[in-house]
């Protein structure tokens, strides 16, 4: 479609969307506010064979609204030769009620049963009027937060089409509804296979999606791509595989027709950062996903890939966002779905680009075992009985929590490799940081010790364990160790301290551990 606009033009204020979250949306979803009903009836006879289903809602009325809205596309195209640009204010009104009772289940299925969905696939590919196809598209969405419409809407290939390309429309209103309407569909495993067929098939979409990324400021349109990117990315590898194999060569003469996925959801992840950083996870877990495929982490290190912007905007996040020293410990749960993936990119990243590790970082890798310590030690600390009137705590659920342990292993594996390639000089400024108490490097190493020290002590006196689990556990135990030796030479004091509060001890013989 046409681009002669920017999609950075932001909605006007009357344009407020009516259509629900998708992913708040149950297979039997209930309103969140009642709808605005439709004029009363000055006939009362037969109301109740007039309403739809349960609801007071007059079948009549919604009839009436549906015809008279084509008849309105139909006479205009016939009188003016051409699509309907305006959206009367009085349609608009009638419209954006329909968009409401859309949210109702029997509506939602009498417009089904009515035909609704081709009606309104008519309007929208004879329309000229952004508005007209933005509540068309709203009333579609909501449609499909029902199991049997959103079956039935997927099923129907010209309106799935339709769909796709309106991802290359310049209206960010109309964008946002469709987006909303994918990603409802691409979130339901009922249909969610169809659309990602379809969208396989249709090279354009990630493009259009691509162009949103790069060009839109509107913080609401960028926040649902990059959860509709995210959610396509990990429902299917192979859809993620194919959007990396098809970027543009050096001598592809329509290289600037492509965009780069990666770039793109980079440059949206820097946007947002500045208007809404609380909408990062999705785009920092879709580039956290890029790097679980060969494809994806080869194009990201590569001389023409984002890999180092990359690498920095995350350690900007993670240091000056994350996780900061006047934080209390249990801001970590909090934060746990953004640094879950952040700091699993950044060690997909630093084994691969092997840049130089800020001390920043290092302190907030610290901080984040300290914060886990901490709560750790509050759960411990806890009566019995006070534990079973706080079972629904949320620092008792982080003990168990798969987020927060993937965030901790993966701090410590991270951390440990960091502070052995430290060099002599950086250790020193480190210890004398006065963010970073003797308590915090105590915490944070006695975080990882002791179950890597259990470990060891174990792969060396039985045989039977895993050879690859003994090696890991192993070699992470004598990261650790070969930081504090160095340590003695340029802060002994410190080293002393962490030798007797860690309990380190010698470096194990792993002549034996095989």
């Amino acid at each position: 479609m046409d681009r002669n606009e920017s999609c950075s033009e932001e909605a006007d204020d009357n344009r407020s969307s009516r259509s629900s979250s998708p992913l708040d949306c149950p297979q039997t979803p209930e309103m969140d506010r009642n709808p605005s009903p439709p004029p009363e009836r000055g006939d009362e006879t037969g109301e109740e064979a007039d309403a739809i289903g349960e609801t007071v809602y007059s079948k009549h009325w919604l009839f009436s609204t549906l015809t008279s809205l084509i008849q309105m596309v139909t006479e205009h195209e016939s009188q003016q030769g051409d699509s309907l640009e305006e959206l009367s204010e009085e349609h608009e009104d009638e419209l954006c009620k329909v968009w409401d009772m859309a949210m109702d289940k029997d509506v939602a299925g009498f417009l089904q049963e009515f035909k609704a969905p081709d009606i309104l696939l008519g309007v929208i590919t004879k329309s000229r009027s952004s508005r007209l196809t933005e509540i068309c598209v709203g009333i579609l969405g909501n449609m499909a937060c029902f199991h049997d419409t959103r079956v039935s809407l997927s099923q129907n290939a010209d309106l799935g089409a339709v769909l796709l390309l309106l991802l290359g429309d310049n209206d960010p209103p109309t964008l946002l509804e469709t987006c909303r309407l994918l990603l409802t569909c691409v979130s339901q495993p009922d249909v969610a296979p169809l659309w990602l067929e379809r969208i396989q098939q249709q090279t354009h979409t990630r493009n259009n999606l691509c162009f949103i990324m790069r060009s839109s400021t509107n913080v609401e349109l960028l926040m649902k791509v990059g959860e509709l990117v995210d959610k396509l990315l990990d429902e299917d590898e192979e859809l993620m595989k194919s959007w990396l194999s098809g970027l543009p060569s050096e001598g592809d003469q329509d290289k600037d027709l492509h965009q780069d996925i990666a770039l793109s959801l980079l440059e949206a992840a820097v946007q947002l950062r500045k208007e809404s950083p609380e909408a990062l996870d999705a785009y920092i877990h879709a580039l956290q996903l890029l790097t679980t495929v060969d494809e994806g982490l080869q194009h990201l290190v590569s001389d023409g890939g984002c890999g180092g912007a990359l690498w920095e905007f995350v350690c900007a996040v993670v240091c000056e966002d994350l996780c900061q020293p006047d934080d209390p410990p249990l801001i970590l749960q909090e934060q746990k779905g953004l640094l879950a993936p952040a700091l699993a990119l950044l060690s997909a990243l630093h084994s691969s680009l092997q840049t130089d590790i800020n001390l920043s970082l290092v302190e907030s890798l610290l901080r984040i075992l300290y914060f886990h310590s901490e709560n750790q030690q509050g759960f411990q600390d806890r009566t019995s009985e006070e534990r079973k009137k706080r079972a629904g705590d949320r620092n008792d659920e982080a003990r168990q929590d798969v987020q927060i342990q993937a965030v901790v292993e993966t701090t410590g594996e991270l951390l440990c490799t960091v502070l052995t390639h430290l060099p002599k000089d950086a250790v020193s400024d480190l210890i004398k940081d006065h963010h970073l108490a003797d308590k915090i490097w105590v915490a944070a190493l006695k975080s990882l010790l002791p179950q890597y020290i259990t470990t060891v002590s174990l792969c060396l006196l039985s045989p039977p364990t895993p050879s690859i689990f003994k090696t890991h556990a192993i070699c992470l135990c004598l990261q650790v160790q070969c930081f504090v030796s160095a340590l003695e030479e340029v802060e002994a004091n410190m080293a002393k301290i962490l030798k007797q509060e860690c309990s380190i001890p010698s470096e194990p013989d792993t002549t034996k551990s095989d």
